[in-house]
Formats: C-alpha cells, sequence, structure tokens
C-alpha cells in the first residue's frame, strides 16, 4: 500500500555530484562551512521527519478533512502534535536569516527537504511553506522593527504566516482587489475580504500573520496602486484579537488537511511593509519562493506515486512477457515485463530525475543571486531566476500531475481505489496547476514579459549557461548522443524564440496562443540540459570506479529513454508554436 522514502542516493546525487553544491557554498557568506556531510546529516533529519512524522498522517488527514467550528477552524487529529514537533526541530526556519533565529540553511538543501515534505504529506507541508515564504517577504522588505517583532517567532513557529492576495472579483488580475487600509497614526487599519487563503486560520500555534495586499487612500487605479500589510490575527504581546476572522473553508478536491479560507480583515491594524504603492512587487518576492515550492509538491507527490507504482508492477502478475514466459513456475509474469508498464514508469521517473535537478539548478541561482560576494554573478543568477521560475513551477507542476495519473494507471483497478494511495496523490496534485499563477499566466510570462518583451537578454544568459557546458563532452565518445540531443532541441528553442518575437511583437493573441507550446518546449530543453549534466556525472563515477555501479548505470538508461521516447514531443511543439493565432481567435465568442 501506500509509502514513501526519500530518495537520499538520488538526491545526494544531485547536490553533490552533479550541482557540486560544497564548492558552490565556498563562494558564499555565511555558507562557506556547509560540508557535504553536514548537508547529508540535515537531508537524513528531514528523511526521518517526513517518514516517521509526516507520512502517517497523510491519508487520515485527508479523510478526516479541517473542521469549521464558529468561525475556527481544527486540522486532523494528529496535526497539532506533529507540528509542535516540527517546529520543535527547527524545520520552519530551515533557510531563515540566522540574525533573527533562523538556521540559514541554502535554498539548494532547502529544495530538496520541500519536495520531501510535499511527498509525504503535502496538505501538512503547506502551513511552513507558507510562513517561509512570509518570512522572506517581511526580511527583505519590512522594517528592523518588523523583523525584531516578528520573524524569531515566525522561525520558531510559535506563529505562522499566510500571503492574502485573492479577492472574490480579482484573482490573476490583482489590480482590480478592493481591501482598503487607512492610516492609523503610525500604523493602518484594513478592511476587506480575501478568498483562498491557504492556512489563514488553523489550531496549530498561538497567531497568524497575513501578509496583505490592499489599497491606499490616495492610491493609483490598477497594480501600481497596491501596498503591502503585516496584519497579525492577535496584537504582538498582548492577547487582543485585532479585526482578522475566518468567514468560510473551502472544501476541496484535494489537500483537505490544509484549511484554505476565507479571511475577513475588520478595521485591522496592520503594518506597511516596504514602500507604499509598491506592495505587488514586494509580494512577489513570496510568490515567486511560493512558486517555486508549489512546483515541488507536484514533484514530490510524482515520486511518491512513482515508488508506488515501481513496487506494485514488480509484485503484481498478470499475463505472460511478450517473447515469452520469464517465471514458467509462476502462475504469470509480473507486469514490470510489459513495454507498456515500462514506457509509464520511465517516463514518470525521467521526468521527477530530470525536475529534481532542475529545482537544485534554480535553488543554486537564488543561493547566487541573494549570497555571492560578486555583483555580476548575483546579476547574472537573478536574471537566470526570472526565466526559470516559470518554467519551473509550471513544468513541475504539470508533468507531476500527469505523472500521478501514469502511476495510477500501472496499478490498473487498484490505483482507483483509496487504498494505495494514488486517487490521494492525483486530487492533491491537481490544485498545484492552478495555485499561484495558473500555469497558463505562467506560460504568459515566460513568453511575453520573459522572452518578447524582455531588455535584459533573459534567454541568452540561459543559452550561454548550456553552451559553456557543452564543450565538455568534445572528447567523450560515450555521451555524444546526448550532446546532439541537446545541441538539436536548443536550435530549436532558438528557432521558435526568434519566430515568436517577431510575430509577438506585432500581434500579442501570437503570444497568447504560443505560450503554453513554448513553455513546454522550453522544459523539454531543461530537462535535456539537466540529464546531460546528470550523465556527466554518472560517466564520471563510473570511470572512477564507483562501488554503486548499477546507480550510475541506471542514469544512463534513463537518459536514454528520455531522449528517444519523451524528447520528440518537441518537434511537434514548434509546428504548433508556428500555427500561429488564427485557428486559436478564428471563433467568435457566442459560437462557444
Amino acid at each position: 500500500m501506500s509509502s514513501y522514502r526519500a530518495p537520499m542516493k538520488d538526491m545526494r546525487f544531485v547536490l553533490h555530484e552533479v550541482q557540486e553544491a560544497a564548492s558552490l557554498l565556498r563562494s558564499m557568506p555565511g555558507t562557506e562551512e556547509l560540508s557535504e556531510d553536514l548537508m547529508d546529516a540535515v537531508l537524513e533529519g528531514a528523511a526521518q521527519v517526513c517518514e516517521d512524522l509526516l507520512l502517517p498522517l497523510n491519508r487520515t488527514g485527508d479523510e478526516e478533512g479541517c473542521h469549521f467550528e464558529a468561525g475556527r477552524v481544527r486540522t486532523p487529529a494528529g496535526f497539532r502534535e506533529a507540528y509542535a514537533a516540527y517546529a520543535e526541530g527547527g524545520w520552519i526556519g530551515l533557510s531563515g536569516d540566522v540574525a533573527y533565529g533562523g538556521q540559514g540553511m541554502p535554498k539548494v538543501l532547502a529544495v530538496l527537504v520541500e519536495e520531501m515534505m510535499m511527498a509525504a504529506n503535502t496538505s501538512f507541508a503547506l502551513y511552513p511553506a507558507l510562513s517561509a515564504g512570509a518570512c522572506l517577504a517581511l526580511a527583505h522588505h519590512g522594517s528592523e522593527a518588523l523583523k525584531q517583532a516578528f520573524l524569531p517567532r515566525l522561525y520558531s513557529g510559535e506563529w505562522s504566516g499566510t500571503m492574502c492576495l485573492t479577492e472574490p472579483h480579482a484573482g490573476t488580475d490583482l489590480g482590480m482587489l478592493k481591501t482598503r487600509a487607512e492610516p492609523d497614526g503610525e500604523a493602518y487599519r484594513v478592511s476587506g475580504s480575501k478568498i483562498f487563503i491557504t492556512g489563514g486560520e488553523h489550531d496549530l500555534c498561538e497567531n497568524i500573520v497575513h501578509l496583505v495586499l490592499a489599497r491606499l487612500p490616495d492610491a493609483p487605479p490598477g497594480p501600481k496602486g497596491i501596498s503591502l500589510f503585516l496584519v497579525p490575527r492577535m496584537l504582538p504581546d498582548s492577547a487582543e484579537l485585532n479585526g482578522v476572522s475566518c468567514g468560510a473553508i473551502e472544501h476541496k478536491m484535494g489537500i483537505r488537511a490544509s484549511a484554505t479560507c476565507v479571511m475577513n480583515f475588520d478595521n485591522a491594524r496592520g503594518y506597511l511593509v516596504g514602500e507604499p504603492n509598491k506592495g505587488l512587487s514586494h509580494m512577489f518576492t513570496m510568490m515567486n519562493y511560493e512558486r517555486l515550492s508549489i512546483g515541488l509538491q507536484g514533484l514530490g507527490l510524482a515520486d511518491h506515486s512513482y515508488q508506488i507504482a515501481a513496487a506494485y508492477a514488480r509484485e503484481r502478475r498478470q499475463g505472460r512477457a511478450g517473447n515469452g514466459a520469464l517465471h514458467p513456475e509462476e502462475v504469470a509474469d509480473p507486469i514490470i515485463v510489459h513495454p507498456d508498464v515500462r514506457r509509464m514508469l520511465l517516463t514518470v521517473r525521467a521526468d521527477v530525475e530530470a525536475g529534481r535537478a532542475l529545482a537544485v539548478y534554480v535553488a543554486a541561482q537564488l543561493d547566487r543571486a541573494h549570497l555571492h560576494e560578486q555583483a555580476e554573478v548575483r546579476e547574472r543568477a537573478a536574471r537566470l531566476v526570472s526565466f526559470l521560475t516559470p518554467v519551473a513551477k509550471a513544468a513541475f507542476s504539470d508533468r507531476g500531475f500527469e505523472a500521478c495519473v501514469l502511476a495510477q494507471q500501472v496499478l490498473g483497478g487498484h490505483g482507483y481505489v483509496r487504498e494505495w494511495g494514488l486517487e490521494q496523490h492525483v486530487r492533491d496534485a491537481r490544485i498545484a496547476q492552478i495555485y499561484e499563477g495558473t500555469n497558463g499566466i505562467q506560460a504568459l510570462d515566460l513568453a511575453g514579459r520573459k522572452l518578447v518583451r524582455d531588455r535584459d537578454g533573459l534567454l541568452e544568459t540561459l543559452i550561454e549557461e548550456i553552451e559553456a557546458f557543452l564543450p565538455a563532452w568534445r572528447d567523450k565518445e560515450s555521451a555524444h548522443w546526448l550532446e546532439a540531443s541537446l545541441r538539436s532541441v536548443l536550435g530549436t528553442v532558438q528557432e521558435a524564440s526568434q519566430w515568436l518575437r517577431e510575430r509577438g511583437a506585432e500581434d500579442a493573441d501570437e503570444i497568447g496562443a504560443a505560450s503554453v507550446p513554448y513553455l513546454r518546449l522550453v522544459t523539454l530543453l531543461l530537462y535535456t540540459f539537466m540529464w546531460a549534466r546528470m550523465v556527466s556525472a554518472a560517466e564520471r563515477a563510473l570511470a572512477a570506479g564507483a562501488p554503486d555501479a548499477a546507480f550510475y548505470e541506471a542514469k544512463l538508461k534513463t537518459a536514454r529513454f528520455f531522449v528517444e521516447r519523451v524528447l520528440p514531443g518537441g518537434a511537434a511543439l514548434l509546428v504548433e508554436i508556428r500555427a500561429g493565432a488564427a485557428s486559436v481567435m478564428a471563433m467568435d465568442a457566442d459560437q462557444f
């Protein structure tokens, strides 16, 4: 039945052999003392927490769900105790600022911990994930007084955090929001309603701190008139309630143990975070963090689903191998002998392993952008992060959901019933394609702002990264097949990008029509790049006589499957992009 074991060997491979994290961190103040052994110890501790503490509550939490009682939310049985133990271990402040009680761990380590959490218990993981994002926004944009008053208690888990953006009439288009903030001495009075607020109300800790987007009285219309406010449920250092209430919780398809709330602010006391009318840009500090985290939700659930499906396929006996019985002494062969079962499993595995490598690669750029001593390195990394973030969020969640469905298919009818866990994974993974900006919005951001209207050379920076890697293979005959594939998909992306820049500059509908296939094409480029990096690392290990040769050989075999069975889809995506917007926009609205 449903079980999960953190993929420690693969995580160590990506962290140490592919990304070479210890070498990376030696160039960054505050992280240069992080050895491989220390990072491994953190990963092992997180694995124990996820497997022993969070996983046992995953199905029971889904079945019980959250309870809404007289304006308060009660989480499922066991969640409060698990949260207390999780906070006691210091996990909430893992990557937090050490000056305010955080652990100061780099993002390359934190993404792997987040993946484990999402795999083991997504509903639980969302509570501390929102707190971590709120801490990041506050640490970057809050006043020293706010940081001193709130960050230590957020990092410790004594308090938790949320972000409050969406209103009933204003989802993606935040320029339409109506929540107001009136000056009140050195503070403000915030009034309005927000919906779809993850962790807006719960019983895990004593106070909840909301980061709320609202308008000042003299604010200009649209997105340029939005400010960011910190609004606690209870005022600091007092038990006084603060005009914050929960009106309802949503009854959802999945993540049922995560409270998704309607939050009402009635003349609630709030504190301005950052500059007036700059709230949207300040909130994007948190939003971009959460977008990577939500991508990891899809990635973690995909890996957990793969583990269930692979174990089932090795044991479940149905039919015979196509070329004759492999186990004639048994009533049937295990279904792992069937090519289509292998196709499904290898598709999931290839996506999960490439996605994990990309998550650590993006995290390495985030660490460089925030911590590196050299300004030019920080700026280059920031350009990469800007281009890669929408791709990672959409790719991990789209392909993660597809992976859960494929794994469910491997189990046949057993995948459709609750006992095996995969039907919950399908439900839990589905939301990741929707929240923190739907994946269509991520694609539009990539194709529009990050490509057609880009003035910073974001795509060109990525291309430079890939081209700088390619010469390392010139003397490695065994890797030439993958080098050729990487060069080919890079050329396809360059061709699509040039076409889209030319057509999109004249007609915005061309950007909208091409955006999703363009993001999928860029995903294939990035996954091929990640497989190239992993193959290079695996070949180094094999050449050095690594004792676990089977592990590295499996990398080469999975890479070959990806190139031969997944990557060819890029050619069709180019055809779709070049088809243009005409057929998409031809029908009148009343013909739908």
